[in-house]
């Protein structure tokens, strides 16, 4: 009967605004009303992009394609789109009246990833990809109050001489202004201040488990990556060298910034810090310099290779952290990683290859750490449906009367094997 209703009230889908409807939900309730309705891909290119993309809502996947291989490219001219999701067989898509936009609306399995790849007139453009499917606790839950998101910061950093970079802070509910409160920072934050409308879903994520009191009340500071006075993109220099730098630009020119409307938690246990890619590394890195300022890392898809690798400046890469983790001192640190066989393979390496073999110098190590394994590509779709169990586990027996733990590696994990590789696309012979 709601969906019922909704159809009947939304004659025209951008004057349908209701303040209960979730506007995801919006979208994917527009698009099963077909390619013909009304503002249709307004609202594909409001709640996505222009360029289309994926909506999930429950166990509704609506895959959108202008066909291009990437957003900077010109649309592909084709007599027909289709997608193949999770290998099978490519489907047809319909068109969208008045634009250059496709798209298939699905039911499918959640609490999974689900593979797709668009065509062309039956051949792929693009790469392959994947999509989450979300768990319950990554949507706004009924009485769940929400947090507070500041207005974007900018700061120009002396100690990578001039860099400016964006930033932001978001308070969970619980967390009073005056009373220090735990931390996490989170690389490429700019991907995550869109709320239910970024990937992760990280706000929401944080509201539910912090009603259920799985995590503490905390304060995530959100950062994008910088740029240089000459305008060159500093990401890779921030986040794949392997030094103390990125530790004291976080610690001396950002957190103090956020430290002026919200007071911190100064102990390494009451931080955590997080990235994908190579702001995965990132996190690591930060935790291993200076684990007590933070102990808890979360990395996804994690750029452990070669990127800042330069031996003729004497410049350690992220492709050495599984030698470093069996060879120098124990770090008192825990750390949740999650990667796929279908990660990047490079000139800087192998991204499945190297996350491997870091989880097993962290079990070689006894090292409080998690590992999750799957068959994802260079996206954020695993790190997606993972939020509530990762950020649940990462931050499971907190005690807020503690300023430091000595974390020990679960029983459950002592008595698992190494992990162990095989080759499943080639014979052995």
């Amino acid at each position: 009967m709601k969906r019922i209703a909704l159809a009947i009230l939304c004659s025209a889908i951008p004057a349908c605004v209701l303040a209960q409807v979730h506007p995801l939900q919006q979208l994917i309730e527009a698009a099963r009303q077909g390619p013909t309705a009304r503002g249709l891909a307004d609202l594909i290119g409001k709640t996505l992009s222009p360029h289309g993309g994926t909506a999930v809502w429950g166990q509704d996947y609506l895959f959108v394609s202008n066909l291009a291989p990437d957003a900077t490219s010109a649309p592909v001219h084709a007599s027909m789109a289709a997608v193949s999701i999770d290998g099978q067989p490519p489907v047809p898509m319909v068109k969208i009246n008045g634009s250059g936009l496709w798209m298939r609306l699905v039911k499918m399995r959640v609490g999974v990833t689900h593979a797709y790849q668009f065509y062309a007139d039956g051949k792929p453009v693009g790469n392959r990809s994947d999509v989450p499917g979300y768990n319950p606790d990554s949507y706004p839950q009924p009485g769940v109050p929400k947090g507070k998101l500041s207005e974007k910061q900018t700061i120009v950093s002396k100690i990578y001489e001039g860099m400016k970079a964006d930033f932001w802070y978001y308070a969970s509910p619980g967390v009073d202004p005056n009373v220090p409160a735990p931390l996490m920072v989170w690389q490429d934050g700019q991907g995550l201040v869109g709320g239910d409308l970024s990937r992760l879903r990280l706000f929401t994520v944080t509201e539910n488990l912090v009603a259920q009191k799985l995590i503490p009340p905390m304060v995530h500071v959100l950062i994008a990556p910088g740029l240089a006075p000459d305008g060159k993109p500093m990401r890779s220099i921030e986040y794949d060298t392997i030094s103390d730098r990125y530790d004291r630009f976080l610690l001396e020119e950002v957190l103090p910034e956020v430290e002026k409307p919200y007071k911190l938690r100064q102990d390494g246990y009451s931080r955590g810090i997080a990235g994908e890619s190579s702001g995965g590394v990132c996190s690591l890195n930060a935790a291993w310099f200076m684990p007590d300022k933070f102990s808890r890392v979360h990395s996804t898809i994690g750029s452990f290779t070669s990127i800042q690798w330069h031996p003729e400046d004497k410049q350690d890469g992220g492709n050495l952290y599984p030698f470093m983790v069996r060879k120098q001192p124990k770090r008192n640190i825990r750390i949740w990683m999650s990667d796929g066989s279908d990660d990047l393979e490079n000139n800087h390496g192998s991204w499945p290859l190297q996350n491997i073999e870091l989880a097993n110098s962290l079990k070689m190590r006894a090292y409080d750490f998690h590992f999750r394994f799957g068959m994802a590509t260079h996206d954020s779709a695993q790190a997606a449906i993972d939020l509530p169990e990762s950020l649940s586990w990462l931050w499971r027996d907190y005690d807020s009367a503690k300023t430091s733990q000595d974390f020990v590696m679960d029983p459950a994990e002592k008595d698992k094997p190494y992990y162990r590789v095989t080759i499943s696309n080639r014979d052995a012979w």
